[in-house]
């Protein structure tokens, strides 16, 4: 009796660390702003780039880049299996399963890069934010 009481603590007390873990890393923080945006915004080709990975979320959840630029929102899976690989982006109507490894591209007008564009997953569970500014 006494093993049972103490092996349910042990689970009880791992699983609410294990959770503390998972929901603490899950904060939007906004990204650096430098010269052409965040850490993960950079020119390439005439038009402004921002990468954001998929998988168990999206990473960055916050970014901040030039409005009025042609822009690529570039999408990096690496065994992204979660409701994170459903995109849908409603301001420029992208809806589109991403692959599980790799990369997709999904356009901007300069028209469109104002405000902010906004991305969610499936679930409605994970979501990102490009503040055009």
């Amino acid at each position: 009796m006494k093993n049972n009481k103490l092996a349910v603590s042990l689970i009880l007390g791992s699983l609410i660390i294990l959770g503390a873990i998972l929901f603490s890393g899950n904060k939007a923080a906004p990204s650096p702003v430098g010269e052409g945006g965040g850490s993960n915004v950079y020119m390439e080709n005439g038009k402004q780039v921002i990468e954001i990975s998929a998988k168990g979320g999206y990473s960055p959840r916050a970014t901040t880049a030039k409005a009025g630029i042609p822009t690529i929102i570039r999408m990096k899976t690496q065994g992204t299996f979660d409701c994170s690989a459903a995109l849908t982006v409603p301001k420029v109507g992208f809806q589109k399963f991403l692959p599980s490894s790799g990369a997709t591209d999904i356009a901007i007008s300069a028209e469109q890069a104002q405000g902010t564009v906004q991305g969610i997953c499936g679930m409605g569970m994970y979501n990102f934010g490009v503040a055009f500014q």
